[in-house]
């Protein structure tokens, strides 16, 4: 299954997004689930990481302070909180299912969403 991004839009540098992330099938709660971010051109890069047990959290140095993932089990959904944002952040946002060993590895991760895009004016 494809999982499924929402809250993405523009806002200026400063400002804060909610990014959600959610399963048609209902299976995240059980799932280790990562969010990426891709520029056009270019790599699919690591921004944070939630494990299902514990939950153990994972950020990109680039992010660390600034966005918080979080797991909303009650509606099956995991969630990315975006706040301070800056110019370099814009980009498309993708959650995933990781499967693999690596949590900053996309090569990990299955069930790649369509992509919320967030964009940042100065």
């Amino acid at each position: 299954e494809l999982l499924a991004e929402s809250g993405g839009g523009l806002v200026q540098a400063g400002g804060s997004l909610r990014l959600s992330c959610v399963s048609p099938g209902r299976t995240l709660r059980r799932s280790d689930v990562g969010w990426f971010r891709q520029d056009p051109g270019k790599e699919r890069v690591f921004v944070a990481a939630i494990s299902w047990s514990g939950p153990m959290t994972y950020y990109a140095d680039s992010v660390k302070g600034r966005f918080t993932i979080s797991r909303d089990d009650a509606n099956d959904s995991v969630l990315l909180q975006a706040n301070s944002l800056k110019p370099e952040d814009t980009s498309v946002y993708y959650c995933a299912k990781k499967y693999g060993s690596s949590w900053y590895s996309p090569s990990s991760y299955y069930n790649w969403g369509q992509g919320t895009h967030v964009t940042v004016s100065p």
